[in-house]
């Protein structure tokens, strides 16, 4: 049978509904759109495709899935239902077992078998033919059969069989005579199928074989101790075992060697190992965590502490960075001393200056500079927002960049030999960062709804505060594997990471997760603006200035009036009550940015609760005299020209406005722009300008447009980034894989084309591939239409042997010789009848 061509069929039958369900779950199926029904079912057994579908199962769904793919064989078309494999699940019932079928069966990966079978009884099933590539080698734990170690055609395990099979019955064990690996493997599955229990086996055994055996309960694979390495355990025997539990398992054929370091627990012994189950922990509902609780007062206080300090430190870093550009590394990344500065700068540690620096790279508050290999700052769209925004703008960017800060300072195998990873490195990257946050996210937010604490009364009532679930990493672990068993590994180096930088953002408050968090996990990000609008305090408009020199914030300032400040005065400590210090230097600094004595004077008393006292008064007035006797200015290029009524008109032009330019006299201006940007510009608007070198020489005009900066965008507010202002919560659900939109255009194309169109350009290499694994698994011939380099058609009958990197080997019995076709030029294959494996020189 055709696996493919019975999903396509499958698909092809289903309602519009259920094929919008599956282009939802699987969002790879409907981007770019499938030309048709064949073409969908070839992408949805392709191996990328089904790796990304069986990342997105459960636990209990994997479990079922490995299960149907252990008890039925596709090739034979030998099937199994509900009914069929709850009796191998040690918990599970017909009826939990049905529904993750159904569940399984809607995203495509197993499909009913027989194809016309009797709607009123429970249905079989067959999972799709390429499961087995991508399920991995040991599916739900279990070690090879004795069948598969035959097939292997390892010229060891074939005649290692053989041997243990005629030992044992020498030593008057009812087992088959064996003359062959394939004999030799079913008269071992015969045989151990013989015992009802493990203790049954072991009888006999020394006592430490039962030990043994149970650590293979999570896994088929064991090491052997150095002092039995050396292939001394292939020869081991019932009359020489050496003395020892592995000798006394392996010389019965209970663990097969695999190499000089490593034996494996065939399937059918781990059976009687797991008490009879093939899944002993069927989990269908997640488990049960038991967490701490903790006041949602504290929650909230820890949360705003954080977000406040988020905010100070990342301007603070703006700042910085705006005043002197972070150097970077000819190795990449920036170095410590660059970081330790920062640090120094903002008044956190290193290990915090490194992960800020990061963040604002993903957020692009810092960026780049390609032409001088420094970070500079690109903060003005985010500075000049409410506070709620700049947190959003973080937070939302946190979620999406595929950079860890965690991994900053830890070693890697990329990194220089004896340092470790360097802020802003490439090493630090990983592409599966952003779905692995949300998902943790995800998880998160589900042991807190959870875990949560019926909201307290009144404070009279008699009972105490409001509580909320303390999550830890092993809980938070413990939910995603449930979630995502296939990606445990990936994150659980990194969860410790991600737990650390949510509560640096006040994602979490001390380790709860907070309601702002919770939306922002969910990608809800007007939900999360509103929320955490209610938890800010309200920022103040003011500072208390004392005769000291000194101006008090008594408590978080507007970013307007915070930034100002930290231009006019220098910030001593940290915390909402933030003092800062005016000194002359302070004041002349602000002098430079352009701002004028009667400015500063302004600014101090609009926003001082207090009068200005007079030493400040004084400070500022007598560093604004002292100040700008002479004037130095920077520019990038000029112009010159005798037409003044032509020169005049240029700065207010709306072509020029991103050009900076001004006039320093009637006939010249100057531009902050280079001066192939400021010539291309002039060029294009039909000015026709010479280009001059520094001799004062004509040069040429390399006309060409000029890149204007778009208007700056938070994360949230782009494309793709879930609901955005005015979006909905569907928006939200579909960002995480693919849009209405797409799935609308691909359904719409679907139904536009025949069920079946096999000369596709998807579907026929699918079709190609599924049949010569099926005819090198059961040793069948093919006839296969072959085109050659010059178009010519050669029909061929042949034995395919393998089949890898894009090719497939084969034995031309006719030439009597071995060929090697290219997949791309096999036009069509079909099964010939089976072949006598006698006949087969290859067998």
């Amino acid at each position: 049978m055709s696996s493919l061509k019975v999903l396509t069929k499958a698909l092809a039958g289903r309602s519009d509904a259920s094929l919008r369900s599956l282009l939802l779950v699987r969002p790879d199926l409907a981007e770019p759109p499938a030309v048709g029904f064949a073409a969908l079912a070839a992408r949805a057994t392709s191996r990328a495709s089904m790796s990304r579908a069986l990342d997105s199962l459960t636990a209990p769904q994997l479990q079922v899935l490995e299960t149907l793919h252990l008890d039925t064989d596709v090739d034979a078309g030998i099937a199994a239902g509900a009914a069929d494999l709850a009796g191998y699940l040690r918990g599970g019932t017909v009826a939990g077992v049905q529904s993750i079928l159904a569940e399984l069966a809607e995203r495509a990966l197993i499909h009913p078998w027989p194809e016309d079978s009797d709607p009123s009884v429970l249905p079989q099933y067959l999972p799709v033919s390429s499961l087995k590539d991508v399920i991995g080698a040991h599916p739900a734990g279990l070690g090879r059969s004795y069948r598969a170690f035959a097939q292997a055609g390892s010229a060891v395990w074939g005649p290692h069989l053989v041997a243990v099979a005629a030992d044992l019955r020498s030593h008057g064990a009812q087992i088959a005579p064996a003359a062959t690996p394939l004999e030799a493997a079913a008269a071992l599955a015969g045989w151990v199928e013989q015992f009802a229990n493990l203790d049954h086996l072991l009888l006999g055994a020394p006592e430490a074989a039962a030990a043994l055996l149970s650590r293979f309960a999570t896994g088929p694979i064991g090491s052997v101790p150095p002092s039995a390495r050396g292939g001394a355990l292939l020869h081991a025997n019932l009359d020489d075992d050496g003395g020892t539990a592995l000798g006394w398992l392996v010389s019965r054929g209970l663990l097969v060697p695999i190499d000089d370091e490593h034996v494996e627990l065939p399937a059918e012994v781990s059976a009687l190992v797991r008490g009879g189950w093939l899944v002993a922990d069927f989990s269908p509902e997640p488990p049960a965590v038991e967490l701490k609780q903790a006041s949602v007062a504290v929650r909230n206080n820890a949360s705003v502490s954080a977000i406040a300090e988020l905010l100070r430190t990342t301007a603070d870093l703006v700042a910085a960075v705006s005043a002197a550009p972070v150097a970077t590394l000819r190795t990449g990344g920036v170095g410590v001393r660059e970081v330790r500065r920062l640090a120094s700068a903002l008044r956190v540690d290193s290990a915090s200056a490194a992960f800020h620096l990061e963040l604002a790279a993903m957020a692009s508050l810092v960026v780049l500079d390609v032409d001088t290999s420094r970070w500079v700052a690109r903060a003005d769209g985010w500075l000049s927002r409410p506070r709620p925004e700049q947190w959003l703008w973080l937070a939302s960017a946190w979620l999406a960049s595929d950079r860890v800060p965690a991994l900053v300072g830890a070693a890697s195998s990329l990194a220089s030999a004896g340092t470790g990873i360097n802020a802003l490195a490439a090493e630090a990257q990983r592409p599966e960062a952003p779905a692995l946050r949300r998902r943790v996210l995800a998880a998160m937010a589900e042991l807190g709804a959870a875990g949560a604490a019926a909201p307290a009364g009144a404070s009279g009532s008699g009972q105490g505060p409001a509580k909320a679930p303390v999550l830890d990493a092993a809980a938070v672990l413990a939910r995603f594997r449930w979630h995502h068993p296939r990606q445990v590994r990936r994150v659980v180096k990194l969860l410790p990471g991600f737990l650390a930088e949510a509560e640096l953002l006040g994602i979490t408050g001390a380790g709860v997760l907070t309601p702002p968090g919770s939306a922002v996990a969910q990608q809800r990000w007007e939900a999360a603006l509103a929320q955490l609008a209610e938890t800010l305090p309200a920022a103040l408009e003011h500072v208390i200035l004392q005769g000291d020199l000194t101006a008090v914030a008594p408590g978080y300032l507007s970013p307007a009036l915070a930034g100002e400040l930290a231009l006019l005065a220098d910030a001593e400590g940290q915390g909402p009550a933030t003092i800062f210090r005016f000194s002359a230097a302070s004041i002349r600094r602000a002098l430079d940015a352009g701002r004028t004595g009667a400015d500063i004077a302004a600014f101090l008393s609009k926003h001082s609760a207090t009068p200005v006292p007079q030493p400040l008064d004084y400070l500022v007035r007598d560093t604004a005299a002292r100040h700008g006797h002479l004037k130095v200015g920077a520019a990038s290029s000029f112009v010159i020209c005798e037409d003044e009524s032509l020169l005049a008109g240029l700065p207010g032009q709306p072509a020029f406005a991103a050009l900076g330019l001004r006039l320093l006299a009637p006939t010249a201006a100057v531009s902050t722009a280079s001066v192939q940007v400021l010539a291309a510009a002039l060029a294009a608007a039909g000015l026709a300008p010479a280009m001059l070198d520094p001799a004062d020489n004509v040069l040429s005009v390399r006309r060409r447009a000029v890149a204007l900066p778009p208007p700056g965008l938070a994360p949230y507010e782009r494309p793709g980034s879930g609901q955005g202002p005015g979006g909905t919560d569907s928006d939200a659900e579909a960002s995480d894989g693919a849009d209405s939109d797409s799935v609308d255009a691909a359904l719409a194309l679907l139904r536009s084309r025949p069920a079946w169109q096999p000369h596709g350009a998807e579907a026929a290499p699918a079709l190609v591939l599924e049949t010569l694994g099926q005819a090198i698994r059961r040793r069948r011939m093919v006839r296969m239409s072959v085109v050659d380099s010059s178009g010519n058609t050669e029909e061929l009958a042949v034995l395919p042997l393998s089949l890898s990197g894009g090719r497939v080997r084969t034995y031309d019995e006719q030439g009597e010789r071995e060929r090697v076709f290219s997949i791309h030029r096999i036009m069509d294959v079909e099964l010939e009848p089976a072949i006598d494996p006698k006949e087969d020189p290859h067998g």
